[in-house]
């Protein structure tokens, strides 16, 4: 398949495609539960800032618990990962030395959790990245709201964390995969870094609003 392209499609089923160890890092954040819950977990169908939540108060099939087969061709196909919600993964990685990653929101008094985890198969310490993130509150931009970044999926992470990702743990020339693209901050990183990607989204929507966020920053590239 051809690199660089975001496609609407199941990511097992993509990642069959590709011989053994072809990406050289894969940076995934796959859900870790189902979507029905997402009702009781965030408790109404849209956010403060208008991003959609309504399709998952249904239970949708594009939003499931991914499970051992896809770690399985996520190891198959990458050298190496980083895996985000790694706390709610247990037993799935190589328990006899864990490596982690800390995203510290630093979101103040926030009711939302102050970080998130990730797993890497890289043997290293602990490192820990810190990027505010709480609703209008963003990075390292002083209060100016019109550098934010805009929201269009429920589980966005800031593209300022995937760069960071990307300078830390990967080198010149290697192939990223993100199975999850989601807001495709992954993809928008991956273009201003220099790194050629594949990316999987199985909900249409968000495929859509991902790959129009990614056109338009590319747009804003061809610019400057």
């Amino acid at each position: 398949m051809e690199l660089n392209k975001i496609y609407n499609q199941d990511c097992i089923e993509g990642m069959r495609q590709y011989p053994d160890k072809f990406f050289q890092l894969a940076i995934v954040d796959p859900p870790y539960f189902q979507g029905p819950n997402l009702s009781g977990y965030y408790g109404k169908g849209y956010s403060n800032l208008g991003v959609k939540r309504a399709k998952y108060y249904k239970g949708c099939k594009e939003w499931n618990v991914p499970g051992p087969e896809y770690f399985q061709e996520l190891r198959r196909v990458s050298k190496n990962q980083i895996i985000w919600g790694a706390n709610h993964f247990a037993g799935v990685f190589d328990s006899s030395s864990p490596c982690w990653i800390i995203w510290d929101k630093d979101n103040g008094k926030s009711s939302f959790a102050d970080a998130e985890i990730a797993y890497t198969s890289f043997r290293s310490a602990v490192r820990i990245f810190k990027y505010m993130w709480n609703g209008m509150h963003q990075g390292s931009f002083g209060g100016d709201v019109s550098k934010n970044e805009k929201r269009i999926h429920p589980t966005q992470k800031p593209v300022a964390l995937y760069k960071w990702l990307l300078a830390h743990y990967a080198n010149a020339g290697d192939k990223i995969l993100d199975t999850h693209a989601g807001s495709c901050s992954s993809a928008i990183a991956c273009i201003d870094m220099g790194f050629d990607y594949i990316a999987y989204e199985l909900d249409h929507d968000y495929w859509k609003a991902g790959t129009e966020r990614v056109r338009q920053f590319e747009a804003q590239l061809k610019l400057f």
